[in-house]
């Protein structure tokens, strides 16, 4: 079973690292939106907005990072970016306390937040390759899916019950707590790491930037792939601020039941990752890949038909149990492809580009989510977002062999 997989001391720490990082992000899942609607009183357009812009302008930051990260020991990146994190985080509490807290900030590290979280999963990712053997990188993914759905099973509901007792920023302390525990973690890991590919001194390239998206764009698979998920990340991410709207606003939920929405069917996780490796090896990746990857798009259109009280409730456990359940035995598998198709001088740059395109996408879809929300009301907008992402499988590859397909940009730089 994978989970009496062995993965060595290092990993743990790695694991353990990301684990209470991810526990603190379940417990601030979905602070942002529920600040600006229960503090600043906003709208859908501007929490949409809010969920847009700061991601959108942190992917641009990530684009200078990705080479500088590439080049560079990954340990001291994800230590620097979780340092980063942590203390921008901090100001929100801080800002509240004073009554000075405004849109504007929560734009502002929104956006150092959504860079530091790309440099860091690209750092994270290159570091996992060189960490563990090629036959253990599904084993590592699945672990680490799962403890981000089981870190979103338990957050919510206790961030909810958090937020009744002590505020609506109390979640974000943890949160910002998380990532301080997390670099410590990180520090703790022993041993030495591979030395980072070599590049000339003085500033990098102008061409190093775009490396990642010329290797994602030049091998079939991973090209059909990463269109794909751009699209499903941003139709499913769109539609988190129309439910708080529709849910919070519209509808009356309270926050413990909001939380509560979202964490039930984190259980689906579990359950999709731990059958990962298994699936894979009687089915083989690519029906994982036209199968699941088709199974995770049918279900969001649910989410039009919510309504109130415990009905409305169940409609959106179910929904969200059903789309969890694929993503989670999607993701790993998609991860290990990713990474066993990424030569090692590529790997920081290539995972940079596949979250800059994510994030934009999911800025992208989130603002038009907005705006057609603010037009006709957030249960439209959640059914456009339905209908649309059920033409997503048409990307999916369609045969094994453009899945196995090798670039020529897998040479090492001279």
């Amino acid at each position: 079973m994978v989970g009496r997989r062995r993965l060595g001391r290092q990993f743990g720490w790695l694991w353990a690292a990301y684990a209470v990082s991810a526990y603190g992000s379940g417990l601030g899942f979905g602070a942002f939106p529920l600040i600006a609607v229960l503090v600043l009183h906003a709208g859908p357009a501007e929490v949409s907005a809010l969920s847009a812009v700061g991601p959108a302008v942190g992917a641009l930051i990530a684009v200078p990072l990705a080479p500088w990260v590439e080049f560079r020991r990954k340990r001291p990146v994800m230590i620097a970016m979780d340092l980063t994190r942590c203390a921008v985080m901090a100001t929100i509490p801080v800002a509240y306390a004073f009554g000075r807290l405004g849109f504007v900030q929560l734009f502002v590290i929104s956006a150092v937040v959504a860079a530091a979280k790309i440099a860091f999963n690209a750092a994270g990712g290159a570091y996992l390759k060189a960490l563990v053997r090629p036959d253990d990188l599904l084993v590592a993914n699945a672990r680490f899916e799962s403890t981000n759905w089981s870190s979103i099973a338990v957050g919510p509901p206790m961030g909810g019950a958090a937020i009744g007792l002590f505020g609506p920023v109390a979640t974000v302390v943890a949160d910002a707590l998380s990532y301080l525990f997390s670099a410590l973690g990180i520090t703790a890991i022993h041993g030495p790491e591979e030395s980072p590919p070599a590049t000339s001194k003085g500033p990098v390239r102008a061409g190093a930037l775009l490396d990642g998206w010329r290797h994602i764009m030049g091998h079939p698979g991973l090209r059909a792939l990463y269109l794909n998920n751009m699209l499903v990340a941003g139709l499913i991410m769109a539609t988190e601020p129309l439910l708080a709207v529709l849910l919070l606003s519209r509808l009356g939920f309270p926050p413990w039941q909001y939380g509560l929405a979202f964490a039930a069917p984190c259980v689906g996780g579990l359950i999709g990752s731990r059958l990962a490796r298994r699936v894979v090896a009687r089915y083989g990746r690519h029906k994982v890949f036209r199968t699941v990857g088709t199974l995770r798009a049918i279900w969001l259109i649910g989410l039009a038909f919510v309504r109130p009280g415990v009905v409305g409730l169940v409609t959106v456990i179910a929904v969200e149990l059903a789309i969890i359940i694929n993503m989670s035995l999607y993701t790993p598998v998609l991860a290990t492809y990713r990474l066993e198709y990424t030569p090692k001088h590529l790997v920081a740059r290539t995972l940079s580009a596949w979250s800059i395109g994510q994030q934009a996408s999911i800025a992208i879809f989130t603002a038009l989510g907005g705006l057609l929300a603010d037009a006709t009301g957030p249960r439209t907008a959640l059914m456009v977002a339905g209908l649309l992402i059920l033409a997503t499988p048409l990307l999916l590859p369609r045969h094994d062999q453009t899945l196995q397909h090798e670039p020529e940009l897998v040479r090492s730089p001279s």
